[in-house]
């Protein structure tokens, strides 16, 4: 393995979701999904502020899941482009986790959408070819980071832990085999509780 770091950066519930159930057009994180990302509204409380920043930093490439980059399943269609507009906020290349191929999608702003169909393997040799030596991140959702996780690729993991339970949804950690998180920052706020930890010892 090169350099390349592995990093990813999640807002989790108390009760350990990530998102909340009914993903849709209306609600793209599921029914009170957006709780989870108070933090990083205005007005913003100092304390978030450099959290915000470093997801926003600029990253060599992303992998997100299917669900992430919108709520279509099965085939695609070719109207949906991701739920951030013509300009979304990545970047970078980013490889989407997918059962059905789909031609590569270059939007404005240097990110370009590609849909991996042969797995998470596949989709971060592919991301570490184009990053060279910037970090490359696991955007989620929950089954890309569960995947990233079981194949042993995350080397530092960020929690916003937001102080509100869902009940139900996406869980970040089902079915993970504990991969030895050592905390080694804690920034607190009103909104969320953020903490850094870096991976089995890495």
């Amino acid at each position: 393995m090169g350099m390349t770091r592995v990093t990813c950066h999640m807002s989790i519930s108390l009760d350990g979701f990530v998102a909340g159930p009914d993903q849709s057009v209306d609600d793209p994180i599921g029914v009170g999904g957006l709780k989870l990302h108070e933090w990083h509204f205005d007005p913003m409380h100092e304390a978030d502020v450099p959290v915000r920043d470093s997801l926003l930093a600029p990253k060599g490439a992303y992998i997100m899941g299917r669900n992430m980059f919108g709520p279509v399943r099965g085939e695609w269609s070719d109207d949906w482009r991701g739920w951030w507009g013509d300009d979304p906020p990545y970047h970078a290349p980013v490889f989407v986790l997918t059962h059905h191929a789909r031609d590569p999608i270059e939007m404005d702003g240097g990110t370009t959408f590609y849909f991996v169909t042969d797995g998470f393997d596949a989709a971060l040799a592919q991301a570490r070819a184009v990053a060279g030596d910037a970090e490359i991140d696991i955007a989620g959702g929950a089954s890309a980071v569960r995947q990233a996780f079981a194949a042993g690729a995350i080397d530092e993991l960020m929690l916003d832990i937001a102080p509100v339970l869902l009940g139900s949804g996406e869980r970040l950690f089902d079915g993970v085999t504990d991969p030895g998180l050592e905390p080694v920052e804690a920034i607190h706020s009103p909104f969320a509780t953020h903490v850094r930890y870096r991976v089995g010892g890495r």
